[in-house]
C-alpha cells in the first residue's frame, strides 16, 4: 500500500472496541486499514487491566477523543449486546455526555458473534443510542446485501458491520465488509471537514 500524506483537514478516526480474542480485533483492524485510505485512524482497545472497581478511565484518552472527527464502536456481541468491558467504557463517558463535548461526531459500530444472527443487531442498536446520547451523527452501510460483486454485507445488516465466526476465524467478505465501512466513515468525515471550513472561509 502506498504511503498516504494527510493534510491537517483530513479525518482522524478513533476505533474504540474490547475484543476477548483475536476476531474482534482483526475486524477493527480491518476498519483502520480501509479508514486509513482517507486520514488518520487509531485503534484503542479497551482491556480488562484498564477497567478498575467496574470504572474505566476514560479520562486519559480524553484528548483523542475529542480529537476524533469520528468514532467506531466495537464489541462482540455476548448474551444479545455489547461485553460489559465496553459496557464499562460506555459508562464512563456519561461525564461527555453531560457536555455533549462529542455531538456532531460522526459514529458508527462493528461486532461479531459465534451465530448467524446470534441478536448482533441488538448490539449495533446499542451503539447507535449510545452515539444518539452524546449528539453524534450514526453511519451505517450503504450496502444492500446480495448486490455487491464483492460479496460485501453478506450477514444483511445495515446498521453496521457484522461478522460470523464460530471458530474464531473470519470470512473474507466480513474482513471486506469492515474495510469498507472505515472507508465510508472517513470519507465522509472529509466531506464534513471540508464543508465547515468552505462555510467558514465564506463568513
Amino acid at each position: 500500500m502506498a504511503i498516504i500524506h494527510y493534510a491537517n483537514d483530513m479525518s482522524h478516526i478513533q476505533i474504540v472496541y474490547y475484543s476477548s480474542g483475536d476476531s474482534t480485533h482483526l475486524l477493527a483492524e480491518a476498519i483502520q486499514e480501509g479508514a486509513a485510505e482517507y486520514g488518520r485512524a487509531r485503534l484503542l482497545r479497551i482491556l480488562p487491566q484498564h477497567i478498575q472497581h467496574g470504572r474505566y478511565p476514560i479520562q486519559a484518552f480524553a484528548d483523542e477523543l475529542q480529537d476524533a472527527s469520528a468514532i467506531i464502536f466495537g464489541s462482540p456481541t455476548f448474551m444479545g449486546g455489547p461485553a460489559a468491558q465496553f459496557k464499562a467504557f460506555a459508562d464512563a463517558s456519561s461525564a461527555n455526555w453531560c457536555r455533549q463535548a462529542w455531538a456532531d461526531k460522526i459514529a458508527a459500530g462493528f461486532t461479531i458473534g459465534g451465530n448467524l444472527n446470534g441478536d448482533q443487531q441488538c448490539t449495533l442498536a446499542y451503539f447507535s443510542t449510545l452515539a444518539a446520547q452524546h449528539g453524534m451523527l450514526w453511519c451505517g452501510l450503504d450496502i444492500a446485501a446480495g448486490y455487491s460483486p464483492e460479496g460485501l454485507n453478506r450477514l444483511g445488516c445495515q446498521l453496521g458491520a457484522t461478522a460470523h465466526s464460530p471458530d474464531g476465524k473470519l470470512h473474507p467478505s466480513d474482513l471486506a465488509t469492515a474495510r469498507h465501512l472505515g472507508r465510508r466513515v472517513a470519507g465522509l468525515a472529509n466531506r464534513m471537514r471540508a464543508a465547515a471550513l468552505k462555510k467558514e472561509q465564506q463568513t
